[in-house]
């Protein structure tokens, strides 16, 4: 069956190729668990489109190595993880070609997911789901012979990032959000044996602390986009029941420690993002002191910094474009007045303006 309907898929886009219109089997964002299947109204349509085509295109073996790679350049990495490989050994061998492993990106695959099925991502955070993806990236790095440039997954460990540094040499963009099992033994490596670095998002990545980024500001002299950004600890409820507890509560308390690794040696910064950061107005000082050509710079949840803080620091950056300051609103029922004194002083506490009653 798998062989049949990949056969199809693979048929459909040569007759495109053929004729010189666009390729149909582009990057759609599915979700991490799904892989294309027709719906049933077209099934019967199919079939006799399909019938038709594979006695025009029977000599599947006929194929020349660079015409099959012309063929799944057009399909989406669903289609080629999930069918192509799994049809005959010449087939396999042509998934594996380096051309095709220069980019290996599972962010919109995740991000569908999430925004789907939320409470089904829990097995996310497993260690076989782990394993599954330190597999596959271990496989892309293989097959990449160090074309390797971008990637961007979640729940990957060590394991394969060690391998990462080892033969990616050409990496620009790391992207390895959600990785509790990511350190800094191997983000030491990577900024060691990666100064390509350009563009860098560790968010939620809770056992990599400020000696990464001290690391990386030195060895890495391209990177200017950094994303750190933390999970909301103001309302948790959008992780509770996904994303362990213990993890939850595990979330680095050195905000400014981070924020002086990036301020004293990330001076190329263009982009930066600290959501839910615990860094203070001596932290945020620091970066707008050491990264005078940054544009952008998210704050949002920062709850240690106000909004004081935020316009004697970033007053100097000349270049800043777009800044994203904390703002919540939080019912008067979580409120103590006789802790804050007054609703003003409440206001500039947490940097709202929107209170309702």
């Amino acid at each position: 069956m798998v062989k049949k309907r990949t056969k199809f898929i693979l048929t459909r886009v040569w007759i495109r190729t053929l004729s010189s219109q666009e390729p149909r089997y582009k990057s759609n964002g599915k979700t991490i668990d799904e892989f294309y299947l027709p719906s049933m109204a077209d099934n019967n349509h199919r079939r006799e489109e399909e019938a038709s085509d594979s006695e025009l295109y029977s000599g599947w073996a006929d194929l020349t190595h660079e015409c099959l790679l012309n063929i799944l350049t057009r399909l989406t990495i669903e289609d080629r993880w999930r069918g192509i490989m799994l049809v005959c050994k010449s087939w396999l061998q042509a998934s594996k070609d380096p051309s095709l492993h220069s980019v290996f990106d599972l962010e919109s695959s995740f991000a569908s997911s999430f925004e789907s099925r939320p409470r089904e991502s829990f097995r996310w955070w497993t260690s076989q789901f782990e394993r599954k993806i330190d597999n596959m990236l271990r496989s892309v790095v293989n097959w990449s012979d160090g074309g390797l440039t971008e990637i961007r997954i979640r729940h990957c460990s060590d394991r394969s990032l060690s391998l990462v540094s080892e033969r990616c040499p050409n990496l620009e963009v790391l992207s390895i959000k959600s990785c509790p099992n990511v350190t800094d033994q191997s983000m030491v490596k990577i900024a060691s044996e990666c100064p390509k670095l350009r563009e860098l998002d560790i968010s939620f990545s809770y056992e990599i602390s400020h000696k990464s980024l001290l690391i990386l500001g030195r060895k890495c002299t391209n990177l200017t986009i950094l994303k750190r950004n933390f999970m909301n600890e103001v309302d948790p409820s959008r992780h509770l029941g996904i994303v362990p507890s213990d993890y939850l509560n595990a979330c680095p308390q050195d905000g400014d420690s981070e924020a002086a690794a990036i301020g004293t040696l990330m001076p190329q910064l263009l982009h930066l993002e600290l959501q839910f950061s615990k860094l203070t107005a001596k932290g945020l000082a620091l970066i707008s002191k050491g990264c005078q050509n940054l544009e952008y710079i998210d704050l949002s949840g920062c709850v240690n910094v106000t909004s004081r803080d935020i316009a004697n620091s970033t007053s100097s950056l000349t270049k800043l474009k777009t800044i994203k300051k904390p703002n919540f609103y939080i019912p008067r029922s979580a409120f103590q007045g006789e802790r804050y004194g007054h609703w003003s002083l409440y206001d500039e506490r947490f940097q709202t303006d929107a209170f309702r009653i």
